[in-house]
């Protein structure tokens, strides 16, 4: 099982401690090195999740002002890009998107600078604290400030407390946005070490027909779920339509046309 401490003794890392129930250490130095442990700590631009560097290689963040969120907003392709299409961002529409599977962001800031405004939801607490460092920085960024403003967070369990989290936050979504991890059996097809801190962290999303299913009564319009290109449709109830990539594919489950 995996362990998450909090490296640090600030006031804000004490705040994130308890609220999200873990112990604190001084730093991630006097973690014992356990290969299961994960540590959260304040890094030199925002708050980082990481652990054993063999493992896990360098620690991770949720950026919305820098990196790869800051080069997508620029060069991305804008209504373009496959998830607008599929998002049915297209001829002045903007609809209200729910991110059930938010991750660290990266869909949910491409739609919201579209015009989006988007709840991103997120099941892992300690993702969710990254999620929500990074959107009080953004906030406080003059050149995406308003992005910002359109995105919402919620942490909880999706496939379990969809509807309660999304009255809560006041927000009907036309749109559900799903991204659950495909479940890779094989160990050689976990290259990218990010990777495997989350599924150290989330697991393989192995409730994705519950949670499918939770979209589905939820969404006003249509769910989006997002798979790679030759992996099968989540088990359950069938996509009306797919729209294809080159690595990937969207499957959409369509109630009614946004208009």
């Amino acid at each position: 099982m995996t362990h998450i401490v909090i490296a640090g003794t600030s006031s804000q890392l004490m705040n994130l401690a308890e609220q999200l129930g873990l112990e604190t250490v001084a730093s991630e130095a006097a973690i014992v090195e356990k290969t299961t442990t994960l540590w959260l700590r304040e890094g030199e631009h925002g708050l980082e999740l990481g652990g054993d560097a063999r493992l896990f290689g360098n620690p991770i963040r949720a950026d919305f002002v820098a990196g790869r969120a800051a080069h997508r907003r620029q060069f991305g392709g804008g209504r373009g890009q496959l998830i607008a299409k599929a998002c049915g961002v297209k001829n002045g529409l903007t609809p209200s998107v729910v991110d059930a599977t938010a991750g660290l962001g990266r869909d949910s800031f491409v739609l919201a600078a579209l015009g989006c405004p988007v709840l991103m939801v997120e099941r892992v607490g300690a993702i969710a604290a990254l999620l929500d460092d990074a959107l009080l920085r953004a906030r406080g960024d003059s050149e995406i400030a308003a992005i910002a403003a359109r995105m919402t967070l919620a942490w909880g369990d999706s496939a379990t407390q969809l509807a309660a989290l999304v009255e809560q936050s006041g927000q009907a979504p036309e749109v559900i946005h799903l991204d659950p991890m495909f479940p890779h059996r094989d160990k050689h097809a976990l290259v990218k070490k990010e990777m495997r801190l989350f599924r150290e962290l989330a697991g393989d999303d192995d409730d994705a027909p519950r949670l499918l299913e939770a979209a589905l009564d939820v969404a006003s319009h249509r769910v989006v779920v997002k798979r790679p290109r030759r992996a099968p449709p989540i088990e359950g109830t069938k996509p009306n339509h797919v729209i294809e990539g080159k690595t990937s594919r969207y499957d959409l489950y369509v109630h009614r046309a946004l208009r």
